[in-house]
């Protein structure tokens, strides 16, 4: 935007005397019936989070044209005073685009019946189960593959039998449980992999992992400290069943997962053997005897070696001369020239 645009959008701005803001006036009266029911809703206008937009756009219908007008007057004044525009977000989007909306929940229920579908156990394929399970379930929410990528281990939390997710731009889903049948398989999905994470936070390693996801046991998570909270929720998994903690999946590595579990061409990982904890030190040999007569061979060898090699000295020190001598001529033929 040149010098001339921004001084005109100034001469033509009014501002907010309730908030200090200054509106352009072409976004006034639509800024006005927003900033107005916020205050009378008890909500904050600016920065107004995706749940309070999505609410005034289902307590003031219109037209798409309209409703659009209005979310870009809301996300232009935002952007205007240094605030992320609350519009852009998956919820706001699925209230105005009812036909994307339905297209996303069929797509959001064959993520979801993918993701129940993901073994639990097993080594290491219950690893990568539970974690691509949960994987899919945020995907079916329909934020983006970036947004999942960002979401951090405190960015989720159980609400009862409901998994609350909150973005890192302040977006939020709840998913509950079936009206029908009351269950909630994506809370339990979601406990499977804290379960990982709150074991591997006790236990570090894939040594007594993979036995725990053998023969689980159970596991008391603590509530998560600054460290933890910060942490990726989703990490990359590599083929001997290590999580880098401090490491994120890549949007391009959530991509492709989703996509080759909604066609159905995940890759199918063998459950391998696992050694019993019994026989792990079977083949350790605890007790050694020593010949009567090391320490006197050791002492006979030291002794040798010494003799040998205290000569080394002088033939470092003529090293060193005929390097210094070199050095010495090939300066003088340098200055000859």
């Amino acid at each position: 935007m040149t010098s001339a645009e921004r001084d005109a959008i100034r001469r033509n701005a009014v501002r907010d005397a309730d908030l200090g803001l200054r509106i352009p006036a072409r976004y006034r009266h639509d800024w006005a019936l927003f900033a107005d029911w916020c205050i009378a809703a008890d909500r904050s206008p600016i920065p107004a989070s995706p749940d309070t937009l999505a609410l005034f756009l289902r307590e003031h219908p219109g037209v798409v044209a309209t409703q659009r007008r209005r979310l870009s007057a809301i996300n232009a004044v935002h952007t205007g005073h240094g605030y992320p525009p609350p519009g852009r977000t998956e919820t706001v989007r699925r209230h105005l685009d009812t036909t994307r909306a339905q297209r996303l929940d069929r797509l959001g229920q064959l993520l979801l019946q993918r993701a129940t579908e993901q073994p639990t156990l097993g080594w290491p394929s219950g690893l990568f189960g539970r974690r691509d399970a949960l994987l899919l379930v945020l995907a079916a929410t329909g934020m983006t593959f970036t947004d999942i990528t960002r979401l951090r281990r405190r960015d989720l939390r159980l609400d009862g039998d409901a998994l609350v997710i909150t973005t890192q731009s302040g977006e939020r889903f709840w998913l509950g449980a079936d009206p029908e049948t009351g269950d909630n398989p994506t809370a339990e999905i979601y406990r499977r992999w804290a379960e990982i994470q709150a074991f591997l936070d006790q236990y570090p390693g894939t040594h007594l992992l993979r036995h725990h996801l053998t023969d689980p046991v159970d596991v008391v998570a603590d509530p998560l400290d600054a460290e933890q909270g910060r942490q990726p929720l989703l990490c990359p998994i590599d083929r001997w069943g290590h999580l880098p903690h401090g490491q994120s999946m890549t949007p391009q590595s959530v991509s492709v997962l989703v996509r080759v579990h909604l066609s159905g061409r995940a890759p199918v990982r063998k459950v391998l053997p696992v050694p019993l904890q019994d026989d792990l030190n079977a083949g350790i040999e605890h007790d050694i005897d020593l010949d009567h007569n090391y320490y006197d061979r050791g002492t006979a060898a030291r002794r040798r070696d010494h003799h040998t090699l205290e000569d080394l000295t002088d033939v470092f020190d003529e090293i060193e001369a005929r390097a210094e001598g070199l050095l010495e001529d090939l300066m003088g033929v340098l200055e000859s020239l």
